[in-house]
């Protein structure tokens, strides 16, 4: 892994000229926060070396430069799923390679199934925990040690003064911002009624098919990380309806704003 990382590496940094700070993963439907950084370079996966390429409707396939709140980033307009085919290490190799350009801070976003009775489709949900049952862990198998300790803790995967900071700024902006504990299954289907009072009795508050491998390399890596879900359906008895990819794009894309709002004062601050 480490070669494929720093083949990747050598073609970036022959390509731009600037350090990034802070990576962020856009999921789906929030890709318009693109919009909001100042670009230097955009990249399509396609033409990076080690790269896979999205398949998903809703994820453009490109890594950009650029700069945010007047921080130098590098933004995956576009993510990989592990129902697409791709390994855990293939999933999560941009975290790798995002880590060795240099960032400190990984920031994340998804779109997920509210399982909590308290929330409402279109709410935000800053992520403070998580359960993976994907069945899979990005860091089967052999250990690189340049890369990451051989059993890395996990008590503290989502940053609690990113949370912290998160939850001041949306209370200043007016914006609701939820806290809970997000569970991953593999997907592609989405769930079915036993399986979301199975993920709520478990102790989870929202279920997607993301997030979980990323956080799990990044914090291998030494990196700090915060991540947000937008609640596009519920999984809640009594109001689960029949559900599609483009009503999940929808509902996200409604309350991007929201969320792009919160992001740029996060990156700013």
């Amino acid at each position: 892994m480490l070669a494929n990382i720093k083949e990747t590496i050598e073609y970036l940094e022959s390509r731009i000229s600037l350090k990034p700070e802070i990576g962020i993963i856009l999921g789906t439907g929030l890709g318009g926060l693109v919009n909001e950084i100042e670009i230097q370079q955009t990249i399509p996966y396609e033409f990076i070396p080690n790269f896979p390429v999205s398949t998903v409707q809703g994820h453009h396939g490109q890594l950009i430069f650029g700069t945010m709140s007047g921080k130098p980033i590098v933004a995956m307009q576009g993510r990989f799923h592990y129902y697409e085919g791709y390994t855990m290490q293939e999933i999560t190799f941009p975290v790798r390679v995002m880590k060795f350009l240099g960032i400190k801070m990984l920031i994340l976003s998804n779109a997920s199934g509210g399982v909590n009775p308290g929330f409402e489709v279109g709410d935000i949900m800053v992520i403070n925990d998580h359960i993976n049952l994907m069945k899979d862990n990005p860091l089967i198998g052999r250990n690189e040690d340049e890369i990451g300790s051989r059993f890395p803790d996990m008590g503290h995967a989502y940053d609690q003064e990113l949370i912290d900071k998160a939850m001041a700024i949306s209370a200043r902006l007016g914006i609701r911002l939820q806290q809970g504990v997000y569970a991953a299954v593999s997907g592609p289907t989405y769930e079915t009624p036993a399986e979301y009072r199975y993920i709520r009795t478990i102790g989870a508050d929202a279920v997607g098919m993301s997030t979980i491998p990323e956080v799990i390399s990044a914090r291998h890596m030494g990196l700090k990380c915060f991540a947000i879900s937008v609640i596009s359906d519920l999984g809640v008895p009594g109001k689960i309806v029949e559900i599609s990819h483009k009503h999940v794009i929808d509902a996200a894309s409604a309350v991007e704003p929201l969320m792009t709002s919160i992001i740029k004062e996060m990156i700013a601050g």
